[in-house]
């Protein structure tokens, strides 16, 4: 399986990317998969949210409840395709067997980078007026995805319930399909915990759908695979709002499935983001002279709401 994922990273980080800033926030909830577009330069964002869960799962001496809350900053910085985020993550953990009755803390500190290597652009329908079989055909380009690449550290930077021995690395190949402007698929390879004893591999996809222009929805896939345990799989939904072009709030729940234990998961949280973005381009009556802009593009959100916006000032 290692040897399959890193053959497959490999091929794909050889192809030549493009990039846009997202003219519509472009945040990772409330699912778990992730685009391959970064934030834009000069952006920060924050996407916060609580959770709790519950499993009966047999690795437990009893029923457990957790519940916390999570925090992933990302900022833009060097290039329109580059992003560095940072996840941290507080829970408590409720458990019967333990001493104290609980166990709390600072579960997750994860420092890392993604790298847009490829954006697939599409045929422009609107202009065909000439043929009406030509303007409504199906795109086929679209089956091919826009991809990104991310490598990040878990770090020991975490309480003592949750700190491991070693430092682990995670790994993903992230794939996004945009076969329509309302509907986008986010598919993602993932090598969690590299280089440990507890390594697992998953993917996760994800499908988006813009209902209008502030509402949309998603369902969710994910499966786990680790040598020492069966695969795991999790089938989640949800809906998220925006409220402003930098604003969204979201909420979503998950289940497992094909387990011989139970699983829930809910979470409610917004993302929110600081524009400071501008893009530098050459003015055509001085082409030595560079000037700073913002310009509206559209990214992985502005895809999926730009043709509404677009459509009601008409």
């Amino acid at each position: 399986m290692k040897r399959v994922f890193l053959l497959v990273l490999a091929i794909f980080t050889i192809q030549i990317a493009s990039s846009q800033y997202t003219e519509i926030i472009n945040s990772k909830r409330p699912g778990f998969s992730d685009s391959p577009y970064s934030v834009g330069t000069n952006i920060y964002q924050f996407e916060t949210g609580f959770f709790y869960n519950n499993s009966d799962n047999p690795l437990y001496t009893s029923p457990s409840n957790t519940y916390g809350g999570e925090l992933l900053f990302r900022y833009g910085k060097f290039s329109e395709k580059l992003e560095f985020d940072l996840n941290l993550a507080y829970q408590i953990d409720e458990l019967s067997h333990h001493p104290n009755g609980h166990i709390n803390g600072i579960s997750d500190l994860t420092i890392g980078a993604k790298y847009l290597l490829r954006q697939q652009e599409f045929t422009d329908k609107s202009k065909e007026i000439r043929s009406y079989k030509r303007r409504m055909a199906f795109d086929w380009k679209r089956l091919i995805p826009s991809i990104g690449v991310y490598a990040g550290v878990h770090t020991k930077f975490v309480s003592k319930d949750y700190k491991e021995d070693d430092i682990s690395y995670k790994l993903a190949l992230l794939l996004q399909n945009d076969f329509t402007d309302r509907l986008v698929v986010l598919t993602n390879l993932i090598a969690d915990k590299y280089t440990t004893d507890d390594e697992f591999y998953k993917y996760i996809v994800t499908m988006t759908y813009a209902i209008n222009e502030q509402w949309s929805f998603f369902i969710e896939n994910q499966g786990r695979y680790q040598e020492t345990f069966a695969p795991k799989y999790q089938f989640g939904t949800g809906l998220a709002y925006l409220i402003n072009e930098n604003l969204q709030i979201d909420a979503s729940a998950r289940t497992n499935f094909f387990d011989d234990y139970s699983y829930y998961y809910f979470s409610s949280g917004v993302a929110w983001r600081l524009d400071r973005h501008y893009d530098t381009f050459i003015m055509k009556d001085a082409p030595n002279q560079t000037t700073g802009k913002k310009k509206k593009r559209k990214g992985f959100f502005g895809r999926l709401f730009g043709n509404l916006f677009h459509k009601k000032r008409k």
